[in-house]
């Protein structure tokens, strides 16, 4: 059987390969062909730029796929053949893999194109999970791509006003479309007279930040109400130098705010149900299905592109140098 694959070959290159597929297919394993898989920006533009060193070159990336069964191993009794999954797969369009971890029949009446941005979503929702967002509190979230637009969606369904932030007017039209009450352009307005003038001098009670860039987490101290929090969810990336003093004081003093620094990175939970935790990446995959089904959760107006796997390269292309019109990148199997 012959597999195609998007490979990160060397740094800002992608190739589209040909690889025959010869292992055999083990017992408790499923053989699956990707119907839609997901681009995650952040994390496979880190990947392809060659400073992840987790991912090794040649490569092949994937974050979040939406697939079809077509074989199963002898010892597996819980799918069967045309099953429609989803699962972390990468962009191939045949993956062996095995039906642990996060691996779940998609719900009837889902439209499939839907499914892959249950990834991205439960990133966004492990920030609520970390939150004391409560009925009533106002929340900002800077960077309004798909997780950040998530998270301003979740923090919303939690019961909060929300103020969404980004520098591309296309992110904020589409956070409108989406329902975030108030979207500002930190390019063109300053963010916290702005958040000060929602807040009637009061400032948020949990700040969000979706970029991963660390100035846009140490700015957004500025508007963060007394005993409030920041929530990084982004990964941080990047050299950025400051007076840490500051920043310390800025959780320690009353004067300053005593403001909680608490980092939200999805594996913090585990993969399946523990009696111990509440809550897991199973769990928030299927709480997610049910906003999407329901809609609930909005992504349609995040979609940009639904592309042929063969036009990766000029995707990745787009996703780096054009991020105001390429940003949830479907790629079609």
């Amino acid at each position: 059987m012959d597999n195609r694959e998007i490979v990160f070959v060397e740094p800002w290159k992608v190739e589209i390969t040909s690889k025959r597929i010869d292992a055999r297919m083990e017992a408790h394993q499923v053989l699956v062909k990707k119907i839609y898989t997901m681009v995650s920006p952040g994390t496979e533009l880190a990947c392809l730029s060659g400073m992840e060193s987790w991912f090794n070159m040649p490569g092949v990336p994937g974050y979040a796929s939406v697939s079809e069964i077509v074989e199963v191993g002898s010892e597996v009794t819980d799918y069967k053949v045309g099953d429609v999954v989803f699962h972390y797969g990468k962009h191939s369009r045949y993956e062996f893999t095995t039906t642990d971890g996060v691996f779940l029949k998609v719900p009837e009446g889902l439209e499939l194109k839907r499914v892959p941005f249950t990834r991205m979503a439960t990133i966004a929702l492990t920030a609520i999970r970390v939150s004391e967002i409560e009925l009533g509190d106002l929340v900002s979230v800077t960077g309004q791509g798909i997780v950040g637009n998530m998270a301003a969606q979740l923090a919303a369904l939690q019961g909060a006003e929300v103020i969404g932030l980004d520098l591309a007017n296309e992110r904020l039209l589409t956070a409108k479309e989406c329902g975030i009450k108030h979207c500002v352009n930190a390019g063109t307005e300053e963010p916290k007279d702005r958040i000060m003038n929602i807040s009637n001098g009061k400032g948020v009670n949990t700040a969000i930040d979706a970029t991963g860039v660390p100035k846009v987490a140490i700015d957004s101290l500025s508007w963060i109400g007394k005993f409030g929090e920041i929530i990084l969810l982004g990964t941080p990336r990047g050299t950025y130098n400051t007076d840490v003093t500051e920043v310390l004081r800025s959780s320690h003093l009353f004067e300053k705010g005593c403001i909680n620094f608490k980092g939200a990175h999805e594996w913090r939970y585990p993969v399946a149900p523990d009696t111990f935790v509440k809550h897991s990446l199973l769990r928030n995959s299927t709480i997610v299905f049910q906003l999407l089904m329901n809609e609930s959760l909005i992504v349609d107006p995040l979609i940009s592109h639904i592309i042929p796997y063969e036009k990766a390269p000029e995707a990745y292309e787009g996703l780096r140098n054009n991020k105001d019109l390429y940003n949830g990148v479907l790629f079609k199997w």
